[in-house]
C-alpha cells in the first residue's frame, strides 16, 4: 500500500528533524485532516526546538482561535509579528497584526 503524505513527511523528518518546511508540512497535513490539536502539538514542538518559521506562527494562531484559546492566540500572534519583523517579512507581520486586532 502506498504511503500517505503524512507518513512520507514523518520519514523525512527522521533524517532532518530541524527542517522547517517538513515540520510545517506535517502540521498542515493534520490541519487538512481536521486534527487541530495534533497540528498544534506539531507546531509547538517546532517552536520548542527553536525553529523560527513565520508561517507556522500564523497557522498556530489560527488553530488556537478555532480551539477558542484566544489568550494563547494573542501571544502567538505577538511573537509571530516580532519574528516576522526580525526577518523583514512586512506582509506577514501586517497580516498577523490584522488577525490580532480582530480578536
Amino acid at each position: 500500500m502506498a504511503k500517505s503524505r503524512k507518513e512520507k513527511l514523518l520519514e523525512m523528518l527522521v533524517e532532518d528533524p530541524n527542517d522547517p518546511l517538513l515540520r510545517y508540512g506535517l502540521a498542515m497535513e493534520s490541519v487538512s485532516e481536521g486534527k487541530d490539536e495534533e497540528a498544534l502539538r506539531y507546531f509547538q514542538d517546532m517552536f520548542k526546538a527553536g525553529i523560527e518559521y513565520v508561517p507556522a506562527s500564523m497557522q498556530t494562531g489560527q488553530i488556537l482561535v478555532r480551539l477558542g484559546r484566544i489568550h494563547e492566540a494573542r501571544q502567538v500572534y505577538q511573537d509571530g509579528i516580532a519574528l516576522a519583523q526580525r526577518q523583514g517579512d512586512v506582509h506577514a507581520a501586517a497580516e498577523m497584526q490584522g488577525f490580532l486586532e480582530s480578536l
